[in-house]
């Protein structure tokens, strides 16, 4: 199973995340571009570290939001938004290249990830960005609009599951800012097993519900992110399962 964790989401003076201790856990890492968080000198220093590590480098895309941390949803023509997502890849092509790694895939941030698993027309500007760039992998959630557009146009799609956030009976995430959006360490750590053993998550309303997943993610801006990070790799490899990044 990959574990893979959003990155690099500092900007200038303001840090966010535990990059370098992540990067000692994480197989996969999800490099923000400039648009929602990161800027050049956080971009090339994770970069340059994930690949000293062998932690494979993918693109966090993001609508042009700074001030909402890309969590604002936002009506971005399709053509723009195709070149905005591959202008972002562009950025981190250049310090991963630089250091002799690629970006191997791509990942829409926040409102964007959520816009595209909904709608064909911004799944579709998402895809094209990636393709302009030349990036053949996207990470997403299995069965939505994204993936299913992604998948029509030759990109190989990786399922994706999240560890720490809660689930509808749908398979759908709670919304942030409702109740059960946000899990405990100890319930993203028992969630994490569960889909890497079963495929299994149980929803809010305590359903059983088929998650498909060959990625697992945990949010690098929580305040006990390495630390659950860290058990969550642990209790894998404790059950036997490989923990490495998607082929």
């Amino acid at each position: 199973m990959d574990l893979n964790a959003d990155l690099g989401e500092g900007f200038g003076r303001w840090v966010l995340t535990d990059d370098d201790a992540l990067l000692r856990i994480v197989t996969s890492a999800n490099v923000a571009c400039g648009f929602h968080a990161g800027d050049p000198a956080t971009l090339q220093r994770v970069t340059a570290l994930a690949a000293s590590r062998g932690v494979r480098i993918g693109a966090q895309v993001s609508y042009r939001d700074l001030a909402g941390f890309g969590r604002r949803e936002i009506d971005v023509p399709p053509d723009e938004l195709a070149a905005e997502v591959a202008y972002q890849i562009g950025a981190l092509r250049v310090f991963a290249e630089a250091v002799g790694a690629t970006v191997a895939y791509v990942k829409p941030h926040g409102a964007l990830y959520h816009r595209a698993g909904r709608d064909p027309g911004q799944a579709a500007a998402v895809v094209e960005g990636a393709k302009l760039a030349g990036v053949p992998a996207l990470l997403t959630q299995r069965g939505n609009a994204l993936d299913l557009v992604a998948a029509e146009a030759g990109l190989t799609v990786v399922g994706e599951a999240f560890a720490d956030r809660g689930y509808l009976p749908d398979g759908r995430l709670v919304p942030r800012g409702l109740p059960g959006a946000l899990l405990t360490p100890a319930e993203a750590v028992a969630q994490a097993v569960s889909l890497a053993e079963e495929g299994v998550v149980t929803a809010i309303d305590g359903t059983r519900t088929r998650v498909a997943a060959e990625t697992i993610c945990v949010h690098g801006d929580g305040p006990d992110t390495v630390e659950v990070a860290t058990s969550i790799r642990a209790a894998l490899i404790q059950r036997g399962i490989d923990v490495e990044a998607f082929s």
